[in-house]
This record gives structure tokens, C-alpha cells and sequence, in this order.
């Protein structure tokens, strides 16, 4: 029985290269586009592609052919073969992998013959202990063996002295050995890279009109790869410089190769489907006479919020503030299936940047110095470390917040050890009056000193914020008592926080004192 070419599936012996061309990397996996020409024959034929990434998610496999005359893909699929490695080595692998295998028999070998000693010198402790046993009864009963007793003894305790000897040789070996082969695995893994043992490749079943090349695009998903934004901030004087990189991870088999890469926030993984609604209902309830009588407040600490996304805590996923984002590598890139961080340039910008010297000494007593910017990379900037370079070189290492574009920056490019704040905070409270009223008085005394090199010229302003409590009750007051202050804060914002302008010279020290009260009726409670 024959059938003619046109239906009959002709399979490529050779798997034809399909390698990757461009890149796509989400949070924790990666889109994968590869490209190649076919040469096809007029009529359904079935090809054999790759090698690919046994990774690959076989739903998300999508192929396109373009070429001048019809072509259609008839079926795609990925097709994995198992090829366990050789236990034993051949004369293919390296010098370091065939030390592994010899280091390994040894150490095998040693630890048999350690078994071995262990059971002889066992054997001998049960002997000796069997010979002074005899000689115990022997002496009970009036026999005297003397010399025959001393000779057992003896040869007893040379065989154990021996086999004794043995044993802690063949511990110190398997003790070097041990060592050995750490190390020699600890090169091997940075040297070298374990072959994959299940290998995919594409199986594409194709009909074509007629003779001719043809392009193929085709795409799929697969796992073992992400990235994170990482940044470079240098300060020059007045110039900063912020260089906008990409962490990027992956082990999916398969090196990538001078690829286009792209870089997305979106989350593939996660659920669209909107939550379910409930019912809250609200009730109402008369209040008691005791309740009527009394207002209850509390003391409790509020982060300041503003507009953009919820903080991240540590860096679980990238802080895009709710939209997905994208970046391009402006070049092609190669990133090796090592599974180690390859560092990827997105952009660079240079401009100007202002400076102050600031310091809150409830929440810290270090005076750190702050570089505000405009974010002029024409992108977004997204939540992620940000290694921190001065004149002096790399100074710390410190954290960048999710920032739109042309947006005000912050950065805190670390502590000044020249200069020192001491805070001390007092508390008096006075309930007399006509009213009852409690009155708290609240005194906070910051004490700023700056210790200057010999030669040392010019004032530093030193920033302070303090902050003063804020009511959210008509029952409750709170008055800063500017009188008493030395000085009087230049500002109070409307989230209580008090801010001085405090210039030091080389080697000098100011006293900055902040009062306020707190005013309460005799009905509330909790203050």
C-alpha cells in the first residue's frame, strides 16, 4: 500500500536548532519567543525542533508560520526524552569529575575497612574480658596459670594496640578525604554545569502548498526564571547619577543567547477573578449612662500615608503600584542557565541633586544625609535595593521606593559620625482648676553636637524633626507653647511634626527644647 507525498507526515531525522530570540521575564517565570527559517516540502510534513527546556508549559506552546505561499501548522507539541547519567566516568568528563569518582571508591572502600576494625577490636574487648574472667574463677578455685594468663593478656592487648592504630588512620584518611571531596565538589559546581537529564523537543506537524522556506515563530512559557530591579546611585557634589539595572535569574536549561529581553511586573500566576462579596451590616445600640459620661481616647502610633502603592516588606515580588510595568534592555543580553544574579543596564540619568543634613532623634540619634531628585529616567522606578556610591566609593547600601516618572526622590546615603544628638524627653501632668481639667506637660530637650577635623571650615545645617501628638477628639487639645521653646520650630505640618534649621560650626553644639500639653476634660479616659 503506497500513499502520495502530499499526505504522508515525513519526519526530519536531525532536530533542526530553534534557539531563542527574545525574552519576556515576569516575576517568577518567563516567556520565551524562538524564531527559525524551514526549509519545507510541498505537502504535511513533521518536524523535529531543538533542543528546548524540558521546563516548558506544554498549554502555553503557540507556533506561527509566515511565508509567501499558504502554510498552516496542523499540531505542536513538546516531546521530553529521559537520559539518566553513566554512574561510572568516561573519557568525556573533566579531570575534576573523574577526582570526584576516585575520591568516592576510596572513601567507600576506607569505610568498609573501618567497619571491619570496629567489629576485630569489638571481638578483642569480648576476649580480654573472657580471659579475666577465666583467671578471676582460676584464682577463686586455687589454680595457678601465671604464665599462660600473662601471655592472652599480652597477646590480647597487642592485637587491640595494633588494629587500634589501624582504625585511627583509617579515620584521619576518611576525615581528609571528607575534605577533599568538599572542595572538589564546591569547584565542580562553580566550574561546571550538570547536564540535563531530561531534555524536550518540539515535534511541529505542518502542511505546506508548496516548496519553499518558511519563517517560524514560536512561543511558550516556562518556569525557573525572574528578575527584581537593583539600582546605582553616585553623588558628585551637586550631580547624582542613577543607574537603573535588572537582577536576573534563571535556570531553565537553556542558555540565552544575545536575546531581546523584556522585563514585566505582570503577575501570570495569579487569579482575575474578583472576590466574593459579603454582607456587613451595621447595627446601633443606645449608649449607657456611664458611656455618656465618659470619653475614652488612647495613644496609639499612625504611619504617615500618602498616595501610591502599599509597602513592601522585604522582596517577595516587584512594588509596581497596582499597574503592570515593562522595561526593555536598550541591548541584546546573554544570561547562562546558571542560576546565579546577572546583572542587566535598562537606563542611566544624571542630574541635579539636593542635599540636607537630617535627623529624627525619636526614631533614630544618627544625623543621615538625604539627596532629593527628580526621577528623570523616563520610566518608572520600582521598589528595590540601591547600592550607594560617594567620593570616598561605595558607601552602604540603602532602599528606593516605588517612584512615577518625573517624580521627587529620596535617598539616604547614610550616617555623618561626626556629629552626635542626645534626646531627653520629661512628662508632668496637673489636674487643679475650676473645670478639672488634666493637663500634661510634655518637655523634649535635643542636644546636637558636631565634631569637626582640625581645619574644618563652614556651618552645617542639621534638620531636626520632632513630632507632637495630634487630637482627633474636640475633647482632647494639644498646644505647643512656643514661649517655652528654644527656639520656636520653624514649621509645625498638619501631622504634628515640628522642624528646626539648626547651623553648627566646627565643633559646635546647640540645645534645641520643644514643650507642648496636652489638654483633656475630666470626662475622658485613657489619656
Amino acid at each position: 500500500m503506497s500513499t502520495s507525498p502530499n499526505t504522508s507526515p515525513n519526519t526530519s531525522p536531525e532536530p533542526i536548532a530553534l534557539p531563542v530570540t527574545a525574552v519576556t521575564c515576569m516575576e517568577d517565570r518567563a516567556h520565551i519567543e524562538r524564531t527559525a527559517v524551514l526549509d519545507l516540502e510541498a505537502g504535511v510534513q513533521r518536524l523535529r525542533l531543538g533542543p528546548v527546556s524540558a521546563l516548558a508549559v506544554d498549554r502555553t506552546l503557540h507556533a506561527e508560520l509566515t511565508a509567501d505561499h499558504p502554510a498552516t501548522v496542523l499540531d505542536v507539541r513538546i516531546v521530553r526524552t529521559w537520559t539518566p547519567r553513566d554512574p561510572l566516568p568516561s573519557a568525556e568528563d573533566s579531570a575534576l569529575r573523574r577526582r570526584v569518582h576516585l575520591l568516592e571508591e576510596e572513601q567507600l572502600a576506607l569505610e568498609q575497612r573501618r567497619d571491619r576494625l570496629r567489629a576485630r577490636l569489638d571481638l578483642l574487648g569480648r576476649l580480654a574480658a573472657d580471659v579475666l574472667r577465666e583467671i578471676g574463677e582460676g584464682a577463686g578455685a586455687g589454680e595457678t596459670e601465671a604464665p599462660r594468663w600473662a601471655r592472652e593478656l599480652d597477646r590480647v592487648d597487642g592485637e587491640r594496640d595494633s588494629y587500634g592504630e589501624q582504625l585511627r588512620a583509617v579515620e584521619a584518611r576518611l576525615a581528609a578525604l571528607a575534605s577533599e571531596l568538599r572542595e572538589v565538589r564546591r569547584g565542580m559546581e562553580l566550574s561546571e554545569e550538570e547536564p540535563a537529564e531530561l531534555v524536550g523537543h518540539i515535534e511541529l506537524t505542518v502542511e505546506a502548498a508548496a516548496a519553499g522556506p518558511v519563517s517560524l515563530r514560536l512561543s511558550h512559557l516556562t518556569a525557573c526564571a525572574l528578575w527584581r530591579p537593583a539600582y546605582r546611585a553616585v553623588l558628585d557634589g551637586d550631580s547624582l547619577t542613577l543607574e537603573t539595572d535588572a537582577m536576573v535569574w534563571q535556570r531553565t536549561g537553556e542558555d540565552w543567547s544575545d536575546v531581546g529581553l523584556t522585563l514585566s511586573t505582570a503577575r501570570s500566576a495569579l487569579a482575575t477573578e474578583p472576590p466574593r462579596l459579603g454582607e456587613d451590616r451595621l447595627t446601633l445600640k443606645d449608649r449607657s449612662a456611664a458611656e455618656r459620661r465618659t470619653v475614652d481616647v488612647e495613644l496609639r502610633e499612625e504611619e504617615i500615608g500618602d498616595l501610591g502603592p502599599v509597602p513592601v516588606l522585604g522582596l517577595p515580588g516587584v512594588d509596581d503600584g497596582g499597574e503592570t510595568r515593562v522595561l526593555r534592555s536598550p541591548a541584546p543580553v546573554s544570561v547562562p542557565a546558571d542560576g546565579r544574579a546577572h546583572r542587566v543596564p535598562l537606563s542611566v540619568f544624571t542630574t541635579a541633586a539636593g542635599s540636607e543634613y537630617a535627623c529624627s532623634p525619636e526614631l533614630s540619634p544618627l544625623v543621615t544625609q538625604v539627596v532629593r531628585f527628580d526621577n528623570l529616567s523616563g520610566h518608572v522606578l520600582l521598589a528595590g535595593p540601591v547600592d550607594l556610591v560617594r567620593g570616598s566609593g561605595f558607601s552602604g547600601r540603602g532602599t528606593l521606593d516605588f517612584t512615577a516618572p518625573g517624580a521627587p526622590v529620596e535617598l539616604a546615603f547614610g550616617s555623618c559620625d561626626d556629629h552626635r544628638v542626645v534626646r531627653e524627653a520629661e512628662e508632668s501632668r496637673d489636674s487643679s482648676g475650676i473645670m478639672q481639667r488634666t493637663v500634661v506637660t510634655r518637655t523634649v530637650r535635643l542636644h546636637l553636637s558636631r565634631f569637626s577635623a582640625p581645619g574644618e571650615h563652614g556651618e552645617r545645617v542639621v534638620v531636626l524633626r520632632e513630632r507632637i501628638p495630634v487630637s482627633e477628639v474636640s475633647a482632647v487639645e494639644v498646644r505647643l507653647r512656643k514661649e517655652a521653646c528654644s527656639p520656636a520650630p520653624a514649621v509645625v505640618d498638619a501631622e504634628g511634626i515640628a522642624r528646626w534649621d539648626v547651623p553648627l560650626p566646627p565643633g559646635g553644639r546647640r540645645t534645641v527644647t520643644l514643650v507642648y500639653e496636652l489638654s483633656a476634660s475630666s470626662k475622658v479616659a485613657g489619656l
